[in-house]
């Protein structure tokens, strides 16, 4: 008997800050809206539920935490149906962190899950890759804003 896989996004990026400022990037909306979301009712904390906006698409997303620890791992639920989204944190040679993230559970057929998955691969990837730009030079690249921007056929 074949055993598949759930399709799974996964991304990761080597950011060049200690693990408590990666984390803290992650968990505190004041740092997060620099690089990801434009607006959150609250940081994120264990068995807490916040709300993730992105104003420029007019959408937004429950955000539920499961469990939480500090400098080392996240494990949240998001969208609607919801997936499992797992952050972890490892530490770095030189103070800096290694930054995964496992989005994983979605809904639909098989053909339906693989789009997902890779849908969110590629949006997980500009989360990084915009969040090291904030953390180790300060810069607000506005990547998640420019993805689908107004006036490209078929957005």
């Amino acid at each position: 008997m074949e055993i598949l896989e759930m399709p799974t996004a996964e991304a990761g990026m080597l950011i060049r800050r200690p693990v408590a400022e990666v984390f803290e990037a992650i968990v505190d909306p004041a740092i997060t809206t620099k690089f990801w979301f434009t607006h959150a009712n609250g940081r994120l904390d264990g068995g807490k539920e916040v709300r993730w906006e992105w104003r420029m698409y007019g959408v937004s997303t429950k955000v539920r935490v499961d469990e939480i620890i500090p400098n080392e791992k996240i494990v949240m639920q998001w969208s609607d149906p919801p997936t499992t989204v797992v952050w972890t944190f490892t530490p770095m040679p030189g103070d800096a962190t290694f930054l995964e993230v496992r989005n994983f559970g979605f809904a639909g057929n098989g053909d339906e899950q693989v789009n997902e998955a890779v849908g969110s691969t590629g949006g997980f990837t500009l989360v990084l890759a915009g969040a090291k730009a904030w953390l180790e030079q300060g810069l607000t690249l506005g990547l998640i804003g420019d993805r689908h921007p107004k006036g490209v056929p078929g957005r």
